[in-house]
């Protein structure tokens, strides 16, 4: 059954790239994928790709896969960025306390009757949101005077958007700016697409609130403009992504050079991700990017460096956090089953397997092909400090990973660790028998699986007991 499973995903990967992407990505000199049956070599940004893919498969809940990487820019930040390119944006400026916003009214707004105040999480639906607090909408269209006391109400306080999960995010700042009198609102997007290889523009000519909702009932508004990536965009893509978004007042030629300036934003900053919800226009018929989402690749972080940055890692799941620090690729769901794994392609099969037998996945966690003991170590104490978790399956098959480095990586990890729940554990490949030995000399109390579907197995019925 494992074999299968390994033998199906493998073929469908190579048919999702596709030997013209392969050349494609090559000639780029960006990524080189190569899909083994023992051996994933995969980036940070791809990890986070397959988990998102894999949310979504068992969610039954998105509409469009897209790659996804960490959002590492805040609104302001965003805004300061697109700017910087010549891009429209509303005037703004970022506080953290209550002070600040007084004087960022005196010295920025003086004459401004209203003000947009927006809560600075990295997380999409925060106008839809809840604060746990009680105050509904992390954005608020204030008066002028009234904008200190509700950015008081946000500062400090939780939101929970549909993004961030219950647990929601805390903002510990927000971001006023000036009240722009918009005539009309539009979606833009600009993602990464396999099917094409390169860079894919996304526009609807109504934007705001609940795009998802508003693609899954009228899908024939959403248009798609793929870019040539050796030629780049032109002044003929640009025209369609316009005719797409349907402008009603903004000039037409100003318009398209908009578009083009996003997408050189895009591809000089290194995104993976450019959302602009709402694209705006103004009653002085100019096009505005009212709010935006940017993405970035983490393997353009050396020549990323300003903008990577201006990450907050206290936005951040804070095991994905520490996993970083470690060199290990970790993505936290929503199960009981914590996972350790060797290869992104093996995760999502252990996860699949995980599924088919009952049980649910906690994380998506890839060692890689060259963990060290202490990296061994560091995985375990990112898996116990999810307090769902309440077994663990270590599943290993060793290539360039080594069966005893990991064996004595669990022993330590017990030294260091209270495990207290149990321990399902699956070893093959290189030096497997070295990792047997210790781990039967050591006199933990593990189980011990013989293949992918035994372990599974044993870990939901351990979950279960």
């Amino acid at each position: 059954m494992v074999r299968g499973l390994v033998n199906k995903l493998a073929s469908e990967s190579l048919k999702v790239a596709g030997k013209w992407q392969q050349q494609q990505l090559r000639r780029l000199n960006i990524h080189e994928y190569q899909t083994r049956m023992s051996t994933y070599i995969c980036s940070p940004s791809l990890v986070h790709s397959m988990a998102s893919v894999y949310r979504c498969y068992h969610n039954f809940t998105c509409y469009v896969l897209s790659i996804v990487t960490y959002s590492h820019e805040l609104l302001h930040q965003g805004a300061e960025l697109m700017g910087k390119f010549g891009i429209n944006v509303p005037k703004g400026v970022a506080v953290s306390s209550v002070e600040e916003v007084r004087k960022a009214i005196q010295t920025t707004f003086p004459n401004e009757k209203e003000l947009v105040v927006k809560s600075q999480i990295l997380a999409g639906g925060r106008g839809l949101g809840k604060f746990t607090s009680g105050l509904q909408g992390g954005v608020h269209i204030v008066k002028a005077e009234q904008a200190e006391e509700i950015a008081g109400k946000m500062l400090g306080q939780t939101l929970v958007t549909k993004q961030t999960g219950p647990q929601g995010k805390v903002v510990s700042k927000v971001y006023l700016c000036e009240k722009m009198s918009l005539v009309n609102e539009m979606y833009f997007a600009i993602t990464l697409d396999r099917t094409t290889a390169g860079p894919l523009i996304i526009a609807c000519r109504e934007g705001g609130t609940s795009i998802e909702d508003l693609a899954e009932k009228f899908p024939d508004m959403i248009i798609k403009v793929p870019i040539d990536v050796f030629k780049g965009i032109t002044d003929e893509d640009a025209a369609k992504v316009v005719d797409g978004l349907a402008p009603k007042v903004a000039d037409r030629s100003a318009s398209i050079e908009q578009v083009k300036k996003l997408y050189n934003l895009f591809r000089e900053s290194d995104c993976t991700q450019l959302e602009i919800n709402p694209i705006a226009e103004t009653s002085d018929n100019m096009l505005v990017a009212a709010d935006a989402k940017l993405n970035f690749d983490d393997n353009a972080a050396y020549r990323q460096k300003e903008i990577f940055a201006l990450r907050d890692p206290t936005q951040e799941d804070p095991r994905e956090v520490a996993a970083a620090k470690a060199d290990l690729n970790y993505i936290g769901l929503d199960g009981e089953i914590g996972c350790m794994v060797n290869g992104a392609g093996l995760a999502m099969a252990t996860m699949d397997i995980i599924k088919l037998h009952g049980g649910t996945p906690a994380n998506f966690l890839d060692v890689g092909g060259n963990a060290s003991e202490g990296q061994v170590v560091e995985a375990f104490k990112i898996l116990t400090s999810d307090e769902k978790v309440k077994a663990i399956l270590v599943n290993i098959f060793g290539g360039i990973m080594k069966c005893d480095v990991i064996a004595s990586g669990i022993v330590n990890a017990a030294k260091h660790v209270a495990l207290k729940v149990p321990v399902v554990v699956r070893l093959e490949g290189t030096n497997v028998d070295q990792g047997k030995r210790i781990l039967k000399e050591s006199g933990m109390a593990l189980i011990t699986a013989e293949d992918l579907d035994d372990a599974a197995e044993k870990a939901v019925k351990a979950l279960k007991s």
